[in-house]
This record gives C-alpha cells, sequence and structure tokens, in this order.
C-alpha cells in the first residue's frame, strides 16, 4: 500500500520501513529515549528490524498512519521520529516525537509535530490528539503547549506503575 509522506520547510517525514532498522536501534538506544520513554529491550539490528515489524508497521497497515521517520531535507541525514500512535491503555491517538542527542533544541520537533498534527486533524480525520509524558520531561510539556496541547490529567498505561501526564487538543 502507498502510506502518505509529508514535508515541512527543513524536513521529509516517511513512514517508518525496516530499513530504518540501524537509526532506530541508535534511536531507542539514546539516554534521554530511555528515561522519558522506556527501554524497549532493542539491543541488535535484528531487534530493531523485530520491533519495527511487530510495533510500528501493524498500525501503519490497519490506520494508514504510525510513526514518521524524519529526514533533513540538506543531507537526507535520520534525526528522529515523530508519529501518530494507537497505544495501548490510551483512548484516542497520541502524538509522540523522538531525536537523536545532537538534533534536539533546533526546532525539529515543533516542525515535524506541526506537520503531524495538521495532517491527524484535517487528512487523517482524527477530532482529538492526545499525548502522554513523564512528569521531569518539561521540554516535552513545553513543546505539547506550544503545540496547543492542553494539560488534562494524569494516566498509566499498561505494563507502567509510573504516572503520566496528559494533554490533549480537540478540533
Amino acid at each position: 500500500m502507498n502510506y502518505k509522506t509529508f514535508e515541512t520547510e527543513r524536513l521529509f517525514l516517511r513512514p517508518t520501513t525496516e530499513e530504518d532498522a540501524a537509526f532506530i536501534l541508535e534511536l531507542l538506544n539514546t539516554p534521554k529515549w530511555i528515561e522519558f520513554i522506556g527501554d524497549r529491550n532493542v539491543k541488535t539490528l535484528e531487534d530493531a528490524k523485530a520491533y519495527i515489524k511487530q510495533k510500528m508497521i501493524p498500525q501503519l497497515e490497519r490506520l494508514g498512519y504510525g510513526n514518521y521517520t524524519l529526514l533533513r531535507k540538506e543531507n537526507h541525514h535520520k534525526i528522529g521520529t515523530c508519529g501518530l500512535y494507537d497505544r495501548e491503555g490510551l483512548e484516542g491517538i497520541d502524538i509522540g516525537f523522538a531525536f537523536l542527542p545532537e538534533y534536539e533544541k533546533k526546532g525539529y520537533a515543533f516542525e515535524a509535530s506541526s506537520r503531524i498534527k495538521e495532517a491527524a486533524l484535517n487528512e487523517f480525520g482524527i477530532e482529538t490528539i492526545n499525548a502522554i509524558t513523564t512528569k521531569n520531561n518539561v521540554a516535552s510539556q513545553k513543546l505539547l503547549e506550544k503545540l496547543g496541547l492542553s494539560y488534562s490529567g494524569t494516566t498509566k498505561i499498561p505494563n507502567d506503575d509510573e504516572e503520566l501526564l496528559v494533554y490533549k487538543l480537540k478540533k
């Protein structure tokens, strides 16, 4: 199937595929991913391929959207991910983002998330966008607020004892 891709001023956003396994392996093992998102136990290239195949591609096939790999237009370097996720234990669709450390604090997260938010509301027919973040991830909280989401409470997701902050945006 042919899935939508997007672009912004500086980025290409395309659905993550098994060809992105080396990048996903690197991203999922960055200190901030492990601290704020959690250790996914992806330690080898084969683990990364399996993670993409089992966790990312099924949602893309089912809903037509999911996890997008972000590439800089100027050199096609993979710098992060952004996407819309149907997460277990959360009602509705969740927006999320993660970047390699060297690409943080350069405006890429807002740029990519703004485009994904616009696609969610205007192309995918999503009426409410949710986001979850840890209480100590202040950078993520600020970005969610800049995107127009508002704090709406806390939740816990299956197999995780940590209470997470919930943000929402209704169309």
